[in-house]
This record gives structure tokens, sequence and C-alpha cells, in this order.
């Protein structure tokens, strides 16, 4: 994943070191096998939309109604676009050296959470006067602050390179509480491998946490209270990265697989099934996705793709 490297002087040389440091990271995978069922949602005609001017992208997050939330990776940068409309513009000019990986919008409280990389940082934004609520240092140890879910209590936060989950508690009126760190137990705790812990999202009523471990391939469960982790068995997803859970069903999508594996899950028998491999021509590595009734928006972040000089969500037909 890219960082901003638009600072000069010693904000430009730490950019440009979390650039090689994490260029390894993101060396192309094998491409996963064929699931099951699969099916091209390129004949839906439903909208890719471009972020005009970005310089990358990695998240996206679910507004009200149709609207939708991606980040510019480089920039941190935030667009606001419409599914329905198939339009999108910058939304949020951030200060230089701040990027955007996964992000979640509490749209009751016009707060936007933004995962903030090698910083270990997470940047909070008001969706209603497009202010800076909050930076927050989540970590001062080695960091890829990767991804976000929110729950009726607050937003959780994945580090790809520690076995720890960051939890930032939401009042009634949309005030930040204290971080509160959790550390690990089990097969989710598995640090070994250079990019860990990815995608987050919350299932069962906020009950369970589920993250993507792309190292390892594989869903976990999280007790939230605890730190204990459990596998879902029966899922070996390549290049899984962000996650949506809706109910018993999880989609995952799979940035170098080029495809988005929809999975029904028993969580009390922790165990799942591939139901559908969604592909589109217009895939290009995408990272995370959105879902949107019975539709999925995902970014394209083109990792390792020469020259790209375009971003765009795709949005495609999601069943459950």
């Amino acid at each position: 994943m890219r960082l901003s490297t638009k600072n000069s002087g010693s904000a430009r040389r730490r950019a440009a070191a979390g650039l090689a440091a994490l260029a390894a990271l993101l060396v192309p995978a094998p491409l996963a096998p064929a699931a099951s069922a699969s099916e091209d949602n390129s004949k839906d005609r439903l909208p890719v939309i471009v972020l005009p001017g970005a310089k990358g992208a990695e998240g996206i997050a679910a507004g009200e109604g149709s609207t939708f939330y991606a980040g510019d990776l480089a920039t941190g940068d935030i667009f606001r676009g419409d599914i329905r409309k198939g339009t999108a513009k910058k939304f949020i000019d951030v200060p230089d050296g701040r990027v955007a990986v996964g992000m979640k919008a509490d749209n009751e409280n016009d707060l936007l959470f933004v995962a903030g990389g090698a910083s270990g940082k997470a940047y909070v934004y008001d969706t209603d006067d497009r202010r800076t609520v909050k930076t927050i240092q989540l970590t001062t140890k080695a960091a890829f602050i990767n991804d976000v879910a929110l729950t009726d209590r607050g937003a959780w936060f994945t580090n790809s390179r520690q076995a720890e989950l960051y939890f930032v508690p939401v009042g009634d009126e949309g005030n930040l509480g204290k971080v509160r760190t959790l550390k690990l137990t089990g097969p989710a705790a598995d640090a070994a491998d250079q990019f860990n812990l990815n995608g987050i999202a919350s299932a069962r009523n906020d009950r369970t946490l589920v993250v993507a471990h792309s190292g390892n391939k594989a869903l976990y469960t999280v007790n939230p209270r605890t730190g204990a982790s459990a596998q879902i068995k029966g899922l070996t997803l390549p290049n899984v990265d962000g996650i949506v859970v809706k109910d018993s069903t999880i989609w995952a999508v799979q940035n170098f697989s080029n495809q988005i594996s929809r999975a029904s899950v028993d969580f009390r028998a922790l165990s799942g099934t591939v139901r559908e491999v969604i592909k589109n021509k217009n895939f290009n590595i995408p990272t995370t996705a959105a879902l949107f009734g019975d539709k999925l928006a995902a970014v394209n972040a083109k990792f390792m793709v020469a020259n790209a000089k375009t971003f765009e969500v795709v949005v495609v037909k999601a069943r459950s």
C-alpha cells in the first residue's frame, strides 16, 4: 500500500521509508481456485464510478441511502459519491501526510472513522462540516492500521503487524472515549506473516467480531471482551482483504484474486461454505466493499498496477 510523499523534508523521508517497507507486503499471490459457484457480474450494467483525481484507493464505507465514502490511499483525501447516480467527487481535502486505508461511517453521529496505516493512527472526520474531529494514536508499536468496524458502542481497528485490536468508544452524543487495546489469543494472534490481520466486521448483534487474516487465508471470530479467537472452518480465502457481514452471510474481498467470495456461515458451529464467487471484468485489485441492499460497491486499489491513472468503485450484485 502506498503512502503520501507530498510533504517535504523528514515527512517525505518517512513516507518514502514506509513505501519501501510496505512494498514487500503487496507482492501478488497466486490466484484463488474457482469455487463451486461463480458468476461474472459484468453483464448487469451496474455503474463503475471514477474517483476523480485520486492517486490511490483502498477503503469504502456506506453512508446514508445510496451515498458512499471512499479514501485516497496516497493522500488521505476523502471522496463522497452516490452509487445510484454513479457519481463521486472529492469531499474532504485532508492535511498533508495522512493516508486513508479502511473506513466506516457512523451515520447516526455524522462521523467517518478512517484507518491510518503505518502511522499507527486513526482519523475521525465530521461528514456534516468536513472537519477533523480527532486524530487518535492507537499504538506506538510497529503498525499498519488497516480496517475498522463499527458496533453500537464504538469502533474497532485492526493492525496487520500486531496480534491486537484497538477499540475507540463512541458515546450517545458521538463523544469519543479513550482507546482500549485488546490482545488476541488463539489462531487470529498469528503474526508470523508480513501481512496478518486485515478486514474486520461485527456479527451476531455485536457479540462477535470477524477478522480476515491475509497471511493465513482465513476468517476468525474474536470475542470482543476476552480477545479469544477461533477459525471459521471450511473457508480458504487467498488474498482475503476487506469483509462485509450481514446476518449469516460474509462477503470476502480477495484483492489479487480479483473476486469477492460470498459465504454462508454458521457462527455457532464455526463453519462456513462459499456459495458464490463474484467476478467482474472491471475488478482491478479490489480491496474493500460496502453493502447497499442487494448491491456491493467495491473499490479498486490497483496495487502493483504500473502507471495506474484512475481509481474507481465497481458496483455488483450481492445475493444473500
